[in-house]
């Protein structure tokens, strides 16, 4: 165990000496690992009409494939927690890679949708791997006054994910064929896997002191899960990211169907919103200079409750229409883009031990979340904005509700008392 500890004063120390450069490289590829993800949902978004039409079925049914991938994101972290605070980060992460290529080549051959929703389970359950990998290292190399900082400069890399996938998932379903987008995934995959094999250093070595008996691996998730900060802010974290994932699952429906937007103009109007995101999340760099992590993730949980109210309002008055709903929804990713890297950080904040089990019982939490107000989103489906919006702004309440809970328990008496200016 002292040996273990010792390895991680090593790699924390060999990192410190790299220095900016080495940092930067580092956030760059955590940054696009973290991207992976996205990028796999978000491409192929655009071609559910096309896939239905190749695979003989109907948008609906594809969907199932969007709702499995998320089941498999959360029975990957489950997994993959404990293996990287036992073997170390790189190891776990390579395996997860490797499924995540090898499922990726087998969906451009698929004959039915049966298929292709098994498929996309298996590849979520092996790129899941790169984000809570991503987020270990972070908290491994990274001061806990840093993380937030750290996190929004990642945003600005991954963010390049939610911009150019539907674009190019556009571009590939009106000039090619809806197979290409897979072979696109393949070829990332490729690449990343190179990038991590060749230039990322491993940040916490192995640890023989992690059991991974089953029994002591819920002992270890129920200590992360009782830790004080921890619940709340992953909460938060969640249901901001789910009404997230509630416009996704129904983005196709209502921009193609009901606002008659073509895949191309789909993409750029997913790609406007993804640029949203991408702004908020560097501008929360510039308030984390005057205010604390939960001063800015209250104020802006409670300013993301405001618009989905706004927004579901007025679709439910009858006002939906495109510039509303594009409007609304650009504005709460905005808003979630500063709110994001806090609330994260926050629930990452008290774990030097078990980061790897902190990160991964966040992320089931998360995805757990976001799958089922995906599903419910989808179930709700009655050709209008309406079962959108209101996940939304249910969702964006739940998250303003954990972020009061949590200021009240910490004591937090003015949300915009001054905190003393910290630099990355």
């Amino acid at each position: 165990m002292f040996k273990c500890a010792e390895e991680q004063v090593f790699m924390k120390d060999k990192w410190k000496e790299g220095g900016r450069r080495s940092h930067g490289r580092l956030i760059v590829i955590l940054g696009f690992l973290s991207g992976l993800i996205p990028f796999s949902i978000d491409m192929y978004l655009p071609a559910f009409p096309a896939i239905a039409t190749g695979l003989h079925t109907d948008t609906a049914n594809v969907g199932i494939s969007l709702a499995s991938f998320f089941v498999g994101i959360c029975a990957g972290q489950v997994l993959y927690g404990p293996l990287m605070d036992r073997y170390g980060r790189r190891k776990p992460l390579l395996a997860g890679m490797g499924i995540y290529l090898a499922t990726s080549l087998a969906c451009i051959f698929v004959t039915n949708v049966e298929q292709l929703i098994a498929l996309r389970f298996m590849q979520a359950f092996g790129g899941c791997a790169t984000f809570i990998a991503g987020r270990a290292v972070v908290r491994d190399v990274f001061p806990s006054e840093q993380i937030a900082r750290v996190f929004s400069l990642m945003m600005l890399v991954m963010g390049v994910a939610p911009v150019v996938a539907p674009i190019a998932g556009g571009i590939v379903v009106s000039l090619a064929h809806w197979r290409v987008i897979f072979i696109t995934l393949s070829l990332l995959a490729l690449v990343l896997l190179a990038a991590v094999y060749f230039l990322l250093p491993e940040s916490k070595g192995p640890d023989t002191s992690v059991s991974l008996r089953p029994l002591r691996i819920l002992q270890r998730y129920g200590e992360v899960m009782v830790t004080p900060g921890f619940l709340p802010y992953t909460l938060a974290s969640a249901f901001g990211s789910a009404a997230l994932f509630a416009y996704i699952s129904a983005s196709p429906q209502v921009f193609m169907e009901l606002f008659g937007l073509s895949e191309r103009y789909y993409g750029m109007a997913f790609a406007f919103n993804a640029a949203c995101l991408i702004t908020g999340g560097q501008l929360s760099r510039v308030f984390m200079k005057r205010y604390s992590n939960e001063q800015i993730s209250l104020c802006t949980g409670l300013l993301l409750l405001a618009i989905g109210l706004f927004l579901a309002a007025g679709t439910w008055l009858g006002y939906g229409y495109l510039p509303l709903v594009l409007g609304g929804l650009s504005g709460y990713l905005f808003i979630f883009g500063i709110n994001n890297p806090n609330t994260n950080a926050l629930s990452l904040k008290p774990f030097v031990h078990n980061a790897g089990a902190a990160s991964s019982l966040s992320g089931v939490i998360q995805m757990s979340i976001n799958a089922s107000v995906s599903f419910l989103v989808s179930w709700f489906a009655d050709g209008t904005a309406r079962p959108m919006v209101t996940g939304i702004v249910l969702c964006a309440a739940a998250a303003a509700g954990a972020l009061i809970a949590a200021n009240v328990r910490s004591g937090e008496g003015n949300m915009f008392k001054m905190s003393q200016q910290k630099q990355l």
